[in-house]
């Protein structure tokens, strides 16, 4: 992490699946390279995410509105920059048969219901992170996955559409509509062959779209000893 962020100098960087403890993030070594880190976790060893950022920032949410009962530590949304940006660890969708589906499925629906209250209100917004989901065929190789897969199933497809409905743009797909881009590859040989996965994603409100000045797939993290099965989608706005 810490060589991405010295190459890379993001401004804002979202973290999902962080698998820890706010406490057990290593913020005063990303401090150290003049970021300052605000996590969320959740016991266990599941879940988690968080954003680090060389910018002055605001928490606004730690956890996606819609549902009081629900501890997972999937949502966090920051003010910075004049910008709302919420990063985003939605649920897989394959584990605990069709009541995690259902879970899946309710998630995005309450997603799509912050994003309604933010576009609504005129507010430049940002959702990223991981998404668990393919939008198209074309977002996955050939034969990746089963057509059963909750990352592929109608209902989950249904939903990313929908925050698309709203006017949320797909920032690298409205950059490169026709390129074959994945953001995930298994362990083993799928990196090498290009077995791979588009299941983060960059959804920009109208305004924030306006500014798109690119988007690209940085696969270098992937390629590294020990990678994140993830590599980062970077978005540059002007």
């Amino acid at each position: 992490m810490a060589r991405f962020l010295a190459r890379a100098q993001p401004d804002l960087l979202f973290l999902q699946e962080t698998r820890c403890t706010a406490e057990q993030v290593p913020a005063m070594e990303f401090e150290a390279l003049g970021y300052r880190t605000h996590a969320v976790g959740q016991g266990g060893g599941r879940n988690g995410v968080a954003v680090i950022a060389r910018i002055p920032f605001e928490v606004v949410a730690e956890h996606l509105p819609g549902d009081a009962e629900d501890s997972h530590a999937r949502y966090i949304e920051v003010r910075a920059g004049g910008i709302n940006a919420a990063g985003i660890y939605l649920p897989n969708g394959n584990s605990g048969g069709e009541a995690g589906f259902a879970y899946k499925l309710a998630w995005m629906d309450r997603l799509r219901a912050v994003a309604t209250d933010r576009l609504d209100s005129f507010t430049p917004f940002a959702v990223l992170g991981d998404f668990n989901v393919c939008p198209t065929d074309a977002d996955l190789a050939p034969g990746a996955l089963p057509p059963t897969d909750a990352l592929v199933r109608p209902e989950s497809r249904a939903r990313f559409r929908a925050l698309l409905h709203l006017g949320l743009t797909d920032a690298l797909r409205a950059l490169h509509p026709a390129e074959t881009l994945f953001t995930y590859w298994d362990y083993g040989a799928a990196f090498e062959t290009n077995r791979g996965l588009r299941i983060d994603h960059v959804l920009l409100s109208p305004d924030l779209a306006e500014r798109l000045e690119a988007c690209e797939v940085d696969t270098m993290p992937r390629s590294e000893a020990q990678p994140s099965d993830h590599t980062p989608v970077i978005a540059t706005l002007r």
